[in-house]
């Protein structure tokens, strides 16, 4: 006998890993630019990246709702443009975990490029490393346990997103119930049962994406700027 309805648990990790292809590439270039470059307003840019991670996730449904509504600027744009409508389908449930997951990846990207020690990068432009070769060979590699980290935090904050989606994907079920909408609605209707077991999947999901990050982190404990014989000497914690 099937329990529950899969199809919300299908659509909650397409929507989570889709938005986190967008994240990961955003979130490192974003964070390379903030590090990297100084710029009139970059205090306010930045502060507004990060403004998602503390406001109620209603509230940037809300500002999206705004944005890409029927006569918002985005809306008016894609359906004069495309004859898009973006308002309750699946590209809305990935643009509001964007948004939302978006700054975890960033904060993650920006503490790990930060933590880099620069003398390396200096190395392989004076050995005349290209901008670009260094940021492949050097600064990315060196980074990448942040990178990791983030990116599976941010995996897990889009899985969990409701607060955005239910504003502007709302409850199409098939289309656009993700986990956390039909655990929503399954609880409002006194349905504990199907709610108890969507929070079991997700929990269960997320939990394990943790686990393995924290395994994996301690398999893979590198510290930027250590080196043996030009490359990064990774360090086995279990030693």
């Amino acid at each position: 006998m099937r329990l529950i309805d899969w199809q919300p648990v299908i659509l909650s990790l397409k929507v989570a890993v889709v938005s986190l292809l967008f994240i990961f590439v955003l979130g490192i270039a974003t964070a390379l630019l903030m590090t990297r470059k100084q710029f009139p307003g970059k205090a306010v840019i930045e502060s507004l990246i990060t403004m998602p991670m503390v406001l109620p996730p209603v509230v940037t449904g809300f500002a999206l709702l705004l944005l890409i509504g029927k006569n918002g600027p985005v809306g008016k744009l894609m359906t004069a443009w495309f004859d898009v409508q973006l308002m309750f389908t699946q590209t809305a449930a990935v643009l509001a975990a964007v948004v939302i997951a978006f700054p975890l990846m960033y904060q993650s990207a920006k503490a790990a490029l930060q933590s880099i020690d620069n003398s390396l990068e200096d190395a392989a432009r004076t050995l005349g490393a290209s901008e670009l070769r260094v940021i492949l060979t050097v600064t990315l590699p060196l980074a990448v346990p942040g990178l990791v980290a983030g990116g599976v935090l941010a995996f897990s904050r889009a899985l969990g997103e409701f607060g955005a989606t239910i504003m502007i994907a709302g409850n199409i079920p098939g289309k656009t119930q993700t986990i956390p909408i039909a655990i929503y609605f399954a609880a409002e209707s006194n349905d504990l049962t199907e709610a108890g077991y969507y929070v079991a999947v997700i929990s269960i999901i997320t939990f394990g994406a943790i686990l393995w990050l924290n395994t994996w982190s301690k398999k893979h404990s590198w510290y930027p700027g250590t080196i043996r014989g030009g490359r990064p000497h990774r360090v086995n914690s279990d030693n």
